[in-house]
Order: structure tokens, then sequence, then C-alpha cells
């Protein structure tokens, strides 16, 4: 029986031995199982590396496409609230201040787009006094005292005491009644106080493009049009607002594949229409423009100018978004001068003996 135990345990011995390879130096015994009931020690990290790998880049897959997503729910979701803003934050939709207030003479002026939304502006007259005020005025005060000139100012749907919701389709409606005339044209050259060959049509941001538009399609009807810190387009500012949208949302001249364009509902692609404006253009640019991006208007400029010889380009350095007109103090209002004199000079005769005539 010993004799039995002992060879039972050579024979075991041997097996172990015929079992084991050396590697590098060191003795790796190799199971007597199937290779598919183990994992070698030396096989599993080249086994799991690649599907490491892949899990890496499946949730990187993940995390853009999450953004992307999110991205284009904010933009579909908000984006009247990021173009349009009816309403400034602390402020009620009701008129702060007013010309009444500021004891300048106006009319209230209510209007009916082509869809029955009811619009509303104010006709701020020149009056005989208005080069005596002394104190520091705002902007309407200004244009009033250095220009010379009455003002017509419209609120677009949803903005002041117009009725409706902002968005480009409806303000085209409001600029599109008749045969291509907008509501503030029809209701200027049905006046009998002002002289209609020299209405001119003045946008800043906003409403530059939709200036812009009017001019396009009414050039007959306006001298000329004054575009201060305007945008090339809504989806040229959709990369400006948030950067990762600029890959798949820009313009005709952008850069990316713009896949994502057609979720935009307000795009304004003023550099479209500005190359159509048959009217003499004046650009006025704040280098300090915290909001627009002031390339916009040196594109805008470069493609007016490809197609009119009558554009004149204006740069403030200290101007801002909102304050240009402020900053660029005497030069700005000369420069507007020298522009509305050049395309609409004065009739002094019909000056003198019509009050309140003027450019708009």
């Amino acid at each position: 029986e010993k004799s039995a135990v002992q060879h039972s345990k050579s024979t075991a011995a041997a097996r172990r031995k015929s079992t084991e390879l050396p590697f590098r130096g060191r003795r790796i015994r190799r199971s007597l199982y199937p290779s598919h009931h183990y994992s070698s020690p030396i096989e599993t990290p080249k086994a799991t590396r690649p599907a490491k790998m892949v899990s890496y880049v499946n949730i990187l897959l993940y995390g853009v496409g999450g953004i992307v997503f999110a991205g284009m729910a904010l933009l579909v979701a908000f984006q009247e609230r990021l173009v349009y803003v009816p309403v400034v934050p602390g402020l009620t939709k009701s008129y702060t201040i007013t010309p009444a207030r500021l004891r300048l003479t106006y009319e209230d002026v209510w209007l009916r787009s082509s869809d029955g939304v009811r619009l509303h502006a104010w006709f701020i007259k020149l009056f005989p006094d208005c080069r005596d005020i002394a104190h520091r005025l705002e902007m309407v005060h200004i244009m009033l005292q250095k220009l010379q000139c009455n003002v017509f100012m419209l609120s677009y749907r949803g903005y002041g005491a117009s009725d409706g919701s902002p968005s480009q389709h409806g303000i085209t409606k409001d600029a599109q009644v008749g045969n291509l005339q907008s509501a503030a044209l029809d209701h200027l050259y049905q006046r009998n106080d002002i002289d209609t060959s020299r209405i001119f049509v003045f946008g800043r941001s906003l409403g530059g493009a939709v200036g812009a538009l009017l001019t396009r399609n009414n050039p007959d009807k306006v001298a000329g049009i004054i575009l201060e810190n305007t945008f090339t387009s809504i989806l040229d500012m959709a990369g400006v607002l948030l950067p990762f949208l600029k890959w798949v949302i820009g313009g005709s001249g952008a850069k990316g594949v713009k896949i994502l364009n057609f979720v935009v509902r307000s795009p304004w692609n003023t550099i479209d229409v500005i190359g159509q404006v048959k009217r003499p253009i004046l650009f006025l640019s704040g280098l300090q423009d915290e909001m627009v991006p002031p390339s916009h208007m040196q594109m805008l400029y470069a493609k007016a100018a490809a197609h009119n010889k009558e554009c004149t380009f204006v740069e403030f350095p200290s101007g801002m978004h909102m304050d240009t007109w402020l900053a660029g103090g005497d030069h700005y209002w000369a420069t507007i001068e020298q522009f509305l004199e050049k395309y609409a000079p004065r009739n002094d005769e019909t000056d003198s003996s019509s009050s309140g005539v003027g450019r708009f």
C-alpha cells in the first residue's frame, strides 16, 4: 500500500512538471482544464483593453450628442426670447418714459397689420424751440436738435403698447401691407404735413434687419437707410450666443455643415437682403459692441458695396451696442447730417414755409 501511495504521488508530480512551461525566467502552470473554463493571466489585459476603449468612445459620443440635443432643445423652445426682448428685465411692458414726460410734441398713432394685429407708434414732431434744449437729452431729443427732423417710432408687435407676439413672420407681415408698402410708410404717405421725398429709415441691431427689408421692398418710397450695429443674421448670432452651435448653425458665409438651420424660426438674413438694397446706405459701427461683433457690420458693408456704390462706412472706436450715438458725440451726428444732406438736401423755401417738415 505504501509503495502504491508513493507511486501515485510520483505520477502526480510528473504530470505537474510536464504542464509547467518556462516564461522569462518564471514558471507558469498551464491548467489541465479546457481553455474556455478559465481566463489566462496573460490574455486578460489584452482582451479587456479594446472593450474599455469602446466604452470610452461611447461615453464621448453620448456626451456630445447630449450637448447638441440640449442646445437644439433650448434653441427651439426659447429662440424668440433670445432674439426679441419686448420687456427689459426689471421693467414693466408699459412705457417707462413717453414724449409727454419729455415735453415733446407728438401724436399717438395706431396702425393695423395685414393679419389684424394692432400696432402702436409715436410721431414726434419737430418744434420751433427745440434748438434751445440745453440739458442732457436722450437720443430722440438730440436727433430733433441736431438733425432738425420729425421722428416716427414704431413698436413691433409684442413691444410697448402693440398687440401680438414678436416673430420674423409676424414682423414681416407688419412691414408688408398692400403693394409692398409698410404700415408705417402707408401712414406717412397719407400725411400732408411732411415731405415724403425725404424719408429715411434708421435701424439699430434688430431694427437694422427690419429696416433693410423695408428699404429693399420700397426703393421708390425711401430716400436712404442708416444701419447701426446690425448683425449679418440670427443664424450667425446663434454661434455668438452659444459657441458650440457655430458648427451646426450658420449663415450663408459660415463654415460648418449647418444641419440645424431649419430649427431657427427667425433667421433674419440681413447679409442676403443688404446686397439687394438699391438706396444709399450709411453704416455706423461701434467697435466696442458687446453684443454684435463689429465684424458683422464690416461684412454687411462689403456685401452692400459690391452691388451699391452709394454706401458709406464709419467706425466709432468707443461705441458700444446701445450707446454709439452717445460715445460718438458730435462726430456721430455730423456723419448722419452729411449723409442726409448728400442724398436729400434741404429745400429752404419749403422748410421755412411748412413747419414740421423733416426727415424720418
